[in-house]
């Protein structure tokens, strides 16, 4: 069904498409598209030139501002304009690669836009990825330049992408953005100082139907998937977002969660920027850091995830943080007890870096903010709830697999074609493989997430292949076989456990001793299982597959037996 609610752009013409297709890239269909853009849904403006456009009408207010310090749009403007030509002056052409591998920082802001200016497109990786994921994506994507902070007292970002330039030969550069220069690296600071001309894409020359950014998909099937999001609709997604959210100049946003995660870009500063609103950055994620952002920033519209609530429970019991000046808090889920630890309206968001972004939303019945994840921000967002496997609709309340489409969802994932034959109907719906229910409120069609039916562990929003683990603990020389569920976690929602199959004649596993081979292995920490089990053998289906409902009844019943066990 179509959701209707905000109002959109008037239209701005009826010809569209791409004009130079990039191999790989799945565009939408011409009808599709020709619907959309005659509606006013889809533009003609890239994001360069829409965060120019609100650059320079905001000139003389904060952009970014925290405990590094505040930049001004004006500033901003300047200094991503230095960036855009210094990337080009090297040499960089516009559609051409780039992996973001950063924790959040305001240098990761500077080099976001100066990419975009320059037509470059970021690949937005994680600054927790490593080894499997960063060398598969950047061969995958033929990325040329490798973007890392060099600030990291654990962990040498700079050695690391050198290392990744054996992995992926495209990758002829790296660029340093802060920390003690280091050999062979290009330094930001030479950048923002160089004598560069003005290089950035003409506006001539911008393409509002190319890709304007790489995102990840949350890697349900090993290492994730590249998500080609393209100018106009992630413009469209942003611009949504703002309205839903009611952003203004008057605000501050700060979510502190990875600034180059969809949710973040997507659903926060991207929309804030457009906005005129500031950006508040943590550049770690310290409770003195946090504390200080919730003091000297006073955000108005944050997001707050249980784990994060959790870790500040101190600061906030003792009157060290308080949230008057909050509007809004974002959540997964939760909102009464977000509602009741803060004091400020809570709100709930659902939504997928395929598309479609709901949102429960200021003036919303309570039972709607309270038991539901809200309705599209996009009056053409569509939503519809199938029988798995069907197309057959659900009954009100009934629980079904949610399918999507709209002027933002995209039609395929990046040189994926068998993903891409799984994932869509011929008709354009994308299969998210998330269970919702609909149901009507007021009059209001809104929508509850139930759960997922894709083999993922969803750890404090981070969605981890089940495949990809049991990949990697199968490459133990003590495994004879590994079987990967989530297990229930307070904190996190879910954590990662394992079971496994000894090899004879080796020691039992560990947590410790799987971690520091799975360190070894080159996988993100965050992936890493946090309970490891020992079984004789894999409970097994009738076809001969390994049995996860069985694992997961396994699990239940070991973990009551430990809770009666423990003092």
């Amino acid at each position: 069904m179509t959701i209707t609610g905000l109002p959109t752009p008037a239209p701005t013409g009826t010809s569209a498409g791409v004009r130079h297709p990039l191999p790989g890239v799945v565009y939408p269909p011409a009808t599709a598209l020709q619907r959309y853009v005659a509606s006013g849904a889809l533009g003609r403006e890239t994001l360069p030139q829409a965060l120019r456009r609100a650059m320079r009408q905001h000139a003389h207010r904060i952009a970014v501002t925290g405990p590094e310090g505040e930049i001004r749009y004006a500033e901003l403007d300047h200094q991503t304009d230095r960036i855009a030509a210094g990337l080009r002056g090297l040499g960089l052409q516009p559609l051409e690669r780039v992996v973001f591998q950063m924790a959040n920082c305001p240098e990761l802001l500077l080099c976001l836009i100066g990419c975009l200016k320059a037509g470059l497109i970021p690949l937005c990786t994680l600054a927790p990825h490593r080894e499997r994921e960063i060398g598969t994506l950047a061969r995958h994507s033929a990325a040329v330049l490798h973007i890392v902070r060099g600030d990291d007292t654990r962990f040498d970002e700079v050695a690391f992408a050198h290392k990744m330039q054996q992995e992926a030969p495209s990758l002829r550069l790296v660029l340093q953005t802060r920390g003690a220069p280091q050999l062979g690296a290009i330094q930001l600071a030479d950048l923002l100082a160089s004598s560069y001309e003005a290089a950035t894409q003409d506006d001539g020359d911008a393409d509002p139907f190319q890709v304007a950014v790489f995102q990840l998909s949350g890697g349900t099937s090993g290492v994730p998937k590249i998500i080609p999001r393209f100018h106009n609709d992630y413009l469209c997604h942003m611009q949504a977002v703002a309205r839903a959210c009611r952003l203004t100049p008057e605000d501050r946003v700060f979510n502190p969660l990875p600034m180059m995660h969809n949710l973040n870009l997507g659903c926060f500063f991207g929309p804030a920027l457009l906005s005129g609103a500031a950006v508040c950055i943590a550049p770690d994620m310290q409770n003195r850091t946090l504390t200080s952002v919730f003091q000297q920033q006073r955000p108005t519209w944050t997001m707050l995830t249980d784990p994060i609530l959790v870790k500040l429970q101190h600061e906030i019991s003792s009157g060290q943080i308080d949230f008057r000046s909050l509007r809004g808090i974002v959540g997964p889920n939760s909102a009464p007890k977000l509602r009741a630890a803060t004091g400020a309206e809570a709100f709930h968001i659902f939504g997928m870096t395929e598309g479609v972004i709901t949102f429960t939303q200021p003036g919303d019945p309570q039972e709607m903010l309270d038991q539901t994840v809200g309705r599209p921000v996009h009056p053409q967002d569509e939503i519809r709830i199938v029988r798995p496997g069907t197309r057959t609709p659900v009954a009100e309340g009934e629980m079904g697999e949610a399918q999507f489409r709209g002027p933002y969802t995209i039609h395929g994932y990046y040189d994926a074609p068998e993903r891409n034959a799984e994932a869509f109907t011929d008709d354009g719906w994308y299969c998210s493989g998330d269970l919702m229910s609909w149901r009507c409120i007021e009059g209001q069609t809104c929508y509850t997430f139930q759960g997922r039916t894709k083999d993922v562990v969803d750890r404090g929003g981070e969605k981890i292949s089940a495949e990809e683990v049991e990949w990697a603990c199968n490459a133990h020389p003590a495994v004879g076989a590994a079987g990967v569920v989530a297990m229930p976690d307070p904190v996190l929602g879910e954590k990662v456990c394992v079971f496994v199959v000894p090899r004879e004649g080796h020691p039992p596993l560990t947590v410790e001793t799987l971690g520091e081979f799975l360190q070894r292995w080159g996988m993100a920490r965050y992936k890493w299982p946090e309970r490891v089990e020992q079984i004789d053998h894999m409970p097994l289906t009738q076809s001969g597959k390994m049995s996860k409902p069985d694992l997961r009844t396994l699990l239940a019943a070991r973990l009551q037996h430990a809770s009666r066990e423990s003092p």
